[in-house]
């Protein structure tokens, strides 16, 4: 598949580690006033962050580091059992000012270059849907990017990620009376991926929510979480 892509390299960037295999995509948000702090930020040496790659609101991709090369972008994470994210995955930075600068819907150019860069980067490594990530999934206490407006159905749609049908979501909704189990709710997280210790429940409860359930945000879970994760983990391959 073929599109428009800039070159701009950043300094910010290492070997992967010995015998590390790529098998995650790390959505993110630049969280910046414009893409020009953005791209500024990612490339400079002092700031020491940086992604493999940045889509702009027009839906321009911004070539940062190679891919085999091991980009700064996770930070303290973690995803099942893998601490070193930034060993085993791709990272790419959509620009969008985030939730300090005036949060806003990812319009539809940027949306149709992220699914057009994803489909070239899922051919080229063996990428489970379930381990198409948010920041915010694998570092739920820092982060909460790429946030509630992101539209991870519409990616889903698309072969990118996983996410439940609306139609299935419907049918998992439970009896207001049937009691959570919080400890089977934990269990079913921790077996999706999402890491878990005591005192993170909530962080993690909201990280699930921004993803699969963006109209619960800040609202305690219910047994239709729990239904999902079922689903979620009996799918995940």
């Amino acid at each position: 598949m073929a599109f428009d892509m800039i070159q701009q390299s950043s300094a910010n960037f290492d070997a992967r580690a010995t015998g590390a295999k790529i098998d995650m995509l790390v959505l993110h948000y630049t969280g910046m006033e414009s893409a020009e702090a953005a791209s500024h930020r990612l490339c400079a040496p002092a700031a020491k962050v940086s992604a493999h790659y940045m889509i702009d609101e027009q839906g321009q991709i911004f070539a940062l580091v190679d891919e085999d090369n091991r980009a700064w972008h996770a930070g303290l994470a973690q995803w099942e059992e893998k601490t070193d994210i930034n060993s085993c995955s791709i990272a790419i930075e959509l620009v969008n000012p985030g939730h300090e600068f005036g949060y806003r819907d990812f319009p539809e150019p940027q949306m149709n270059a992220l699914i057009s860069l994803a489909h070239v980067i899922l051919a080229r490594h063996p990428i489970a849907a379930h381990r198409v990530l948010g920041h915010s999934d694998i570092a739920p206490l820092r982060k909460t990017d790429p946030g509630e407006r992101f539209d991870w159905q519409a990616l889903a749609a698309e072969g990118i990620g996983i996410f439940p049908p609306k139609s299935l979501i419907q049918n998992m909704v439970s009896p207001n009376n049937s009691p959570l189990d919080h400890d089977v709710l934990r269990h079913e997280m921790k077996k999706f991926g999402y890491f878990i210790e005591n005192g993170q429940e909530n962080a993690v409860i909201s990280a699930f929510h921004r993803h699969f359930r963006p109209e619960l945000l800040n609202k305690s879970p219910d047994s239709t979480d729990l239904a999902i994760l079922n689903w979620l983990n009996a799918v995940k391959t």
